[in-house]
Formats: structure tokens, C-alpha cells, sequence
């Protein structure tokens, strides 16, 4: 079956400690999180920079324009996390993670420029309906006579249940859609410990969210998700997920019947504002031997666009953007400029403020419970695994606290007890850690 989101986390994220990593990679997709209403506006104000706006989930395309959007840059905050400023501005996890390699994901310091990648080459397919590049994990609409894409990014099937490519379409529409658990899925519960009803109806607990659209590929549909941090990733038994709020935007516009184009296009290579750019990602673990056959074709592509303007291509140039592979599409001309330079000319974006769908922590009280786990030496790995905690779907709310120089995670508040301890298990199953549960203050 492909209706799975469970799956361990991308390799993008780097290390809490080599004890707890992989356990608490795979935590963070397990489990359900609340949904969020769209944020309407597709354009964000600019501070700095040739432009008012940046556009963001939606493009205006003039003809047979290839590349559309704009490079921008935020200054992070306190509490930001990469995730949480990708899902604000429309990106997946892995779109802002590589690009911005020197970043911690979930551990940002104040004020860190964080680079938006809101420029995209658009895949090799006709424009009509929907077009899916898996090498990418983003989604391309193109709605009826209109001079515009609809760009979201997508959570896709994990290696083995990898999301089929071909041409499908969108069979039916469903809302609140119940969720019938795959065999499959019921033994990776019962291996954990969280053993699944045979159906999960509509609510913060299915991971089809509030809008499905089953394809013509049997099995397969186009759905939400109650675990939005996974956006971004190849996470799925070959669903493909979107943003709780993106998946309301794209149900409300497609209809029954609407084509669907699956591809897998990891380089592009596009004219666009009088310059030759190439966008490059790794090819996905199952196209992963034909590198070498695509690096070649992209390579030939490169050299037929150069020859219809009389350009010259910087070979050198496009060794580096393949071997760094960030998804950045970059100038490859001879007198195009490098990667620092266009970074530099990044718009940079006001903060919003207030990170759509950012998790917020309450604070404990003297008759709350809670959950304190094992110490650590260092404070980074301390805040690593409480925002960990505070993405996990439903939310451990949990922060950082230090005493005489080691640092524990408390998590909490809990309601009574029996929650206590079922958030203790999940902490310690899930991360390998030692947690001890916390009575209120007015019960010890």
C-alpha cells in the first residue's frame, strides 16, 4: 500500500548525539500535529533589495518563461528553526537545509542569514494540471489560461516505496477522509509499541489530513498532513503530502480529472533574465546509479542552449554547481556571476514576526507535571532535542534548562499522570534517553 507517513527522518539533520540520532530522526514524523488555516498572502515584503515583494507560493510566468522567482535572505530569531521558516515561506526541509549547509536546522542563533531558495527552474513537462519533479520534492500547478504556477513543496515515498512515476490524474476529492491502516503499518506500530485502530477517522490524529485527492495510480493519493515537519523529505509509502495549508489551497483550485505528470529531473538547465542557469539535486537513492547518464544529458542540454545565443559555457562552473548540488539555480556563463555574488544580491525579507505555525510552549505552573531527561554538557544538543520535542506531532512541549553549567530538557506541561508517563515513554522510546517523570510541586 502507499498511504504511509511514517518513515525516518531525511539525513539532512544533523547529529543530536551518536547514542540517541537515528531514533530521534524517525521521532519526529511519528506522531499527529494541529492544522493551520492558508496564509493567504503569496508575497512577502522586502527590506532591502531592487524589489517591493518577493513572490513566494505563486509565480507569474510571461510565455515560455523557464525560470521563475527571486533569491531571498531572513534574519533568523530567537526560537527560529530552519523548518519553521521553510514551512513560512513555502520551501520544504530539504530546499532550505542545503541550502544553507553552515546552518544548524534546529538550533539557530539570533539574527543568522538564513537563505530563502524562491527561485526555481520549472521541470521539463507540459504545462497543464499538475507536474511533480521527485528530484526536487516540489509540486508545479498551472492552472487554466492563467499566466501563473502554484509552487508547494511535497513530502514523498521513502526509498523502496518510492512514488511512481508517469501520467496519472486526479480520480476524486475527498474531504475529512478516514484512514485505513495498511497491514504494513500496523506491524511498524506494534514494533514500537503504539499499536493503530484498523481505521483512523478525520482529525488531528489521521495522517491524510483534512483533503485527499486519490490519483490514478492505485493506492496513491495527494494529501495533507498531520505531521507537517516532514515536508520536504521522501517519508511516505509513495503518497505525496503537502503543508496542511498548501493541500486546502491546491483542493480548492483542481478538479476531478485534472492531469497529473510525475517526473524525476534532478538537473535543469533554463534561459532566464539573459543568463544560462542550472539548478542541481542529488538524484534520488533509486535513480541514484544513473548519475553519471544524467550528468551527461544536463551537460549536452547546456551546450545546445549556449549555441543558440552564441554564449559561452564556465565548464568549471558547472562542475561546482553539480558537486554542491544546494538547488540553487546559479549563472553558468563565462561572465555570469558565482554563488556568493548572487547571495549577495539577495532580497532580504522582513521577519514576519510570528513563524506561521511555529510551536509555542506554555509555561510550566507549580500544579503542572512534567518530564526532565538525562543532562548534557553541551547546551546545543540540549536545544536541539527540545525543538525536536516541540515538532513532534502532537507537540512535547519542551525547553532548555541550565544549572551549574549542564543542561537538562524539560518537558511539559502535562495534564495529570497517566499523560506523564505516556510522554515519558515516547521520549525514551523514541530518543533512547533516561527521563524521569516530575510530580507537581503541591503533590511531593
Amino acid at each position: 500500500m502507499a498511504l504511509s507517513v511514517e518513515s525516518t527522518l531525511y539525513l539532512g539533520i544533523r547529529k543530536l548525539t551518536s547514542r540517541f540520532i537515528c531514533l530521534a530522526l524517525f521521532a519526529v514524523l511519528l506522531s499527529g500535529c494541529q492544522s493551520f488555516s492558508f496564509i493567504k498572502d503569496s508575497e512577502l515584503l522586502v527590506t532591502t533589495g531592487k524589489a517591493e515583494f518577493v513572490e513566494s507560493h505563486a509565480f507569474s510566468i510571461a510565455g515560455q518563461e523557464q525560470v521563475v522567482g527571486a533569491l531571498a535572505t531572513v534574519e533568523s530569531r530567537q526560537d527560529d528553526t530552519l523548518p519553521d521558516l521553510a514551512r513560512h515561506f513555502g520551501l520544504g526541509f530539504t530546499d532550505i537545509t542545503i541550502a544553507n549547509p553552515h546552518l544548524e536546522p534546529w538550533s539557530l542563533a539570533e539574527n543568522q542569514q538564513v537563505l530563502l531558495p524562491l527561485q526555481f527552474i520549472l521541470p521539463e513537462a507540459s504545462r497543464k494540471g499538475v507536474v511533480l519533479n521527485l528530484a526536487n520534492m516540489r509540486m508545479f500547478y498551472y492552472p487554466k489560461e492563467q499566466q501563473k504556477v502554484l509552487t508547494f513543496p511535497v513530502g514523498i515515498g521513502r526509498d523502496g516505496w518510492n512514488t511512481p512515476l508517469g501520467m496519472t490524474k486526479i480520480v476524486a476529492k475527498k474531504t475529512n477522509p478516514s484512514w485505513t491502516v495498511p497491514e504494513s503499518i500496523h506491524r511498524e506500530h506494534q514494533l514500537l509499541g503504539d499499536p493503530l485502530p484498523k481505521v483512523i477517522p478525520s482529525g488531528p490524529d489521521n495522517p491524510l489530513g483534512y483533503y485527499a485527492m486519490p490519483l490514478g495510480f492505485t493506492g496513491y493519493l495527494i494529501h495533507g498532513t498531520n505531521k507537517p515537519y516532514g515536508i520536504g523529505m521522501q517519508v511516505s509509502h509513495g503518497c505525496v503530502q503537502l503543508y496542511p495549508e498548501d493541500v486546502e489551497v491546491l483542493f480548492e483550485q483542481v478538479s476531478v480529472g485534472t492531469p497529473v505528470k510525475i517526473v524525476h529531473q534532478p538537473y535543469l538547465a533554463a534561459w532566464g533574465y539573459d543568463m544560462l542557469y542550472l539548478e542541481a539535486h542529488r538524484p534520488l537513492e533509486k535513480w541514484g546509479k544513473q548519475d553519471r547518464k544524467l550528468q551527461k544529458a544536463v551537460r549536452a542540454k547546456l551546450s545546445k542552449l549556449a549555441a543558440e545565443k552564441n554564449a559561452v559555457v564556465d565548464w568549471a562552473r558547472v562542475d561546482e554547481v553539480l558537486n554542491r548540488a544546494d538547488g540553487i539555480p546559479t549563472p553558468v556563463l563565462q561572465d555570469g556571476e558565482d554563488l556568493p555574488a548572487i547571495t549577495a544580491q539577495a532580497l532580504k525579507v522582513q521577519h514576519p514576526g510570528q513563524l506561521y505555525g511555529q510551536p509555542a510552549v506554555n509555561e510550566l505552573t507549580e500544579s503542572d507535571w512534567s518530564v526532565v531527561t538525562e543532562s548534557f554538557t553541551n547546551e546545543t544538543d540540549a536545544q536541539k532535542l527540545a525543538a525536536m520535542l516541540n515538532h513532534l506531532g502532537p507537540q512535547i512541549p519542551a525547553r532548555t534548562v541550565e544549572k551549574d553549567g549542564v543542561f537538562q530538557v524539560v518537558a511539559g506541561p502535562f495534564k495529570n499522570k497517566k499523560e506523564t508517563k505516556v510522554m515519558a515513554k515516547r521520549i525514551k522510546t523514541s530518543f533512547d534517553l533516561d527521563v524521569t517523570p516530575v510530580k507537581p510541586l503541591a503533590n511531593r
